[in-house]
């Protein structure tokens, strides 16, 4: 199943430089980096990312994490992915750019 990172420019420049990450600052103080399902990223960047420009979209396989991917409960109970290790470079299938458009980010096909 494909499971999305949502980054800043900026931190996904950090990710790059060094290759591997323990994420955002959310994730840094919850202590597991959070991901959403093709089902919630959408509402997730409306959540947490409304009118922020420079937004990168991470896709990954949630089929690569094994054991330190936990699907556990968050917004209205739905089970969300968190991964419980550092995020490396090679666990990154593609990315894309979110740009805003006039009702919010826009996704790359197929995604949402």
């Amino acid at each position: 199943m494909l499971i999305y990172k949502i980054f800043r420019g900026s931190e996904w420049a950090q990710f790059q430089a060094a290759g591997s990450t323990r994420g955002a600052p959310i994730d840094l103080e919850d202590g597991y980096i959070h991901f959403s399902t093709g089902a919630t990223v959408a509402q997730t960047a409306q959540k947490y990312f409304t009118g922020v420009d420079g937004l990168v979209l991470l896709v990954l396989d949630s089929e690569d994490f094994g054991k330190y991917l936990k699907w556990e409960p968050a917004r209205e109970g739905v089970l969300f992915p968190h991964l419980y290790r550092a995020l490396r470079m090679h666990d990154v299938m593609w990315h894309a750019q979110l740009p805003l458009g006039k009702n919010g980010h826009v996704f790359p096909d197929g995604v949402v």
